[in-house]
């Protein structure tokens, strides 16, 4: 994938061709995402200021906690309604 940079005005690849216009291209035009950092707040375990994604790793590592995300599912990935798994063709928790 080329990297392209701001220059004169104009996005140009590495070897300093113009990027294509949409008509050009056969592909849409690849962006960076850009990710937010989070706003802060006040650690509920200790009451200390947490600013940004780092900062909240590190509390939550000093308090021994782990992130809701981070938990195992309960049903290690499969479903609990037998109908719903055969609708969608997926694995059922009685299904071995």
């Amino acid at each position: 994938m080329p990297k392209y940079t701001y220059r004169d005005g104009k996005l140009v690849d590495d070897t300093g061709l113009p990027m294509l216009n949409q008509e050009e291209r056969s592909r849409p035009l690849q962006s960076p995402r850009v990710w937010s950092d989070l706003q802060g707040y006040r650690s509920p375990i200790d009451g200390k200021w947490i600013e940004g994604r780092r900062a909240r790793r590190y509390d939550l590592e000093r308090s021994g906690c782990i992130d809701a995300n981070e938990l195992p599912s309960p049903t290690g990935g499969k479903f609990r309604n037998k109908k719903f798994a055969e609708k969608h063709g997926v694995s059922h928790l009685l299904d071995q």
